[in-house]
């Protein structure tokens, strides 16, 4: 899957503020062949693409979703080719296939929010100098060490083609190839500059995505 380039990743830890773009609650008329599907609650884009058998990409696309937006109870979803709407299993909070927000906070940091001449590989959530950093999903450490820009990082493989990212910590509690659980405490978070936030990123294979198409 090439590690290596999993490692080369663009910081993109700032924590200036960012308002929450608005996404209608319907999309617009789309004149290609699909179906709509009403989001229930505790559905992601993630969970409605994997049940379409079709990219992320594809939905946030035909449905002109930003990347500051997640969708919502009730909202309509136009799905490119499908023929019918089809039920999305329930997400269940103890079910390790899904994902669960690391910590609790504010989001502070969008994806692709530019800070100068880069864009942010994923979010940064608000929190307290300490405060503890969880498993989002259950994987395999890969990476627990320090890296260059992102300081003291923990990246968990998650055996699918997706990867988690949790940077700058103050300190890692896992080692290299150890075996977490979700909401497994893996690290706590660090200060950087005045501001004490863990910035994560999900990742296919070694690309980038939107982590909020996976967050419930």
């Amino acid at each position: 899957m090439g590690f290596g380039a999993l490692l080369v990743i663009a910081s993109g830890c700032v924590t200036l503020e960012t308002q929450k773009e608005e996404i209608s609650k319907e999309p617009t008329a789309i004149s290609q062949r699909g179906t709509y599907h009403k989001v229930k609650a505790g559905e992601t884009i993630w969970r409605i693409a994997k049940t379409y058998d079709i990219p992320i990409s594809d939905i946030t696309r035909a449905n002109n979703i930003p990347s500051v937006a997640k969708i919502e109870k009730d909202q309509l979803i136009f799905i490119p080719g499908a023929d019918a709407p089809r039920d999305v299993v329930p997400v269940l909070d103890k079910s390790d296939n899904e994902f669960a927000w690391p910590l609790k906070g504010k989001v502070v940091t969008y994806f692709h929010e530019r800070r100068g001449t880069e864009l942010s590989k994923g979010i940064d959530i608000s929190a307290q100098e300490g405060d503890i950093v969880k498993a989002a999903r259950s994987g395999r450490v890969v990476f627990a060490d320090f890296l260059h820009g992102y300081g003291q990082t923990v990246i968990l493989d998650h055996m699918d083609g997706l990867y988690s990212v949790y940077a700058r910590n103050a300190m890692l509690l896992v080692q290299l190839d150890q075996v977490v659980s979700k909401n497994t405490d893996i690290a706590q978070v660090g200060r950087s500059g005045s501001s004490a936030y863990l910035h994560f990123q999900i990742r296919k294979k070694s690309a980038e995505d939107n982590p909020l198409y996976y967050l419930p």
